[in-house]
């Protein structure tokens, strides 16, 4: 049976309820952040579900270099660390190099691993070191290219920097080129993950956003954010322990990822849905 991941008050897994992560890709200013953070928070509430808002300070892998990244360091886990705290939330956002795990665990419950660099040891060994110290978690995005059992690595590695506090994230498999497909004989493979260093399985979370993106579209990613909401439910009745999702007031004005967010106007009725999924379960987890 998976173990528990804990981030702040908020254990995911076995027996606890489902957990939220969402928020925008990118923290494009701290006002909206808060706006998209509190219609989430507010409606996990209504549904009895956890929330951990979610935002990135930087994103490192865009298409395009001249794709906008975000406010940087410093000013972005200044305004995603401030929001959590308003909200009353637990927060985590992505890390891409060694250097960004010390003061990125100073600032959020959850250090990201993104899905391309999950098996970078130093950057593994860094955010394990770092959540250790500072008694945050860890999520391993699983890269599109890994099979569920492959997992087991990333984790052993975490593990040997001292941290054994993780969860995994599904958000879909290479399928030839512009395509990814989402494997749910896989995704019970990663909920049951065993392997060498790995001390019972870790939660699992569904990113169901990025799981619709089309790669190789051009500049800009393209996605199918249409087919998110069957997706997460899938996978909720699939029995993952989380849901990762990212959403916008405004999607198609979204600095990061506008092919793939979710309104946000919409997500209070998928989270009722998935809440019912859940329950519907009987025995959590």
């Amino acid at each position: 049976m998976p173990r528990l991941c804990h981030a702040g008050p908020i254990a995911i897994g076995p027996g606890r309820p489902l957990a939220i992560i969402a928020g925008p890709c990118v923290i494009e200013s701290r006002q909206m952040g808060l706006e998209i953070g509190t219609a989430v928070r507010d409606a996990c509430r209504a549904a009895g579900l956890s929330y951990i808002f979610k935002a990135s300070f930087d994103k490192a892998n865009r298409s395009s270099v001249a794709s906008p990244r975000g406010p940087g360091l410093e000013r972005g886990l200044e305004w995603i660390s401030s929001i959590a705290r308003e909200l009353g939330v637990p927060s985590t956002t992505d890390i891409h190099s060694p250097e960004q795990a010390e003061p990125a665990a100073l600032a959020v419950d959850i250090l990201q691993i993104p899905a391309f660099l999950c098996r970078q040891t130093d950057l593994l060994f860094a955010a394990g070191k770092a959540a250790a110290t500072h008694k945050r978690a860890v999520n391993v995005k699983k890269g599109q290219f890994l099979s569920p059992g492959e997992m087991a690595g990333p984790h052993r590695k975490l593990a040997e920097a001292g941290c054994t506090n993780t969860m995994s994230t599904e958000r879909g498999t290479f399928f030839g080129y512009g395509r990814l497909v989402n494997d749910f004989l896989g995704l019970g493979d990663l909920i049951d993950l065993k392997g060498k260093g790995v001390d019972g399985p870790p939660p699992v979370c569904f990113d169901c956003t990025h799981s619709t993106q089309l790669p190789g579209a051009g500049e800009q990613t393209g996605g199918r954010p249409d087919r998110a909401p069957l997706l997460a439910r899938a996978a909720v009745a699939a029995g993952v322990h989380a849901i990762f999702l990212e959403c916008h007031p405004s999607p198609d004005r979204a600095l990061s990822d506008a092919s793939t967010m979710l309104p946000l106007d919409g997500v209070p009725a998928l989270l009722s849905q998935l809440a019912s999924i859940r329950a519907s379960l009987k025995v959590l987890g």
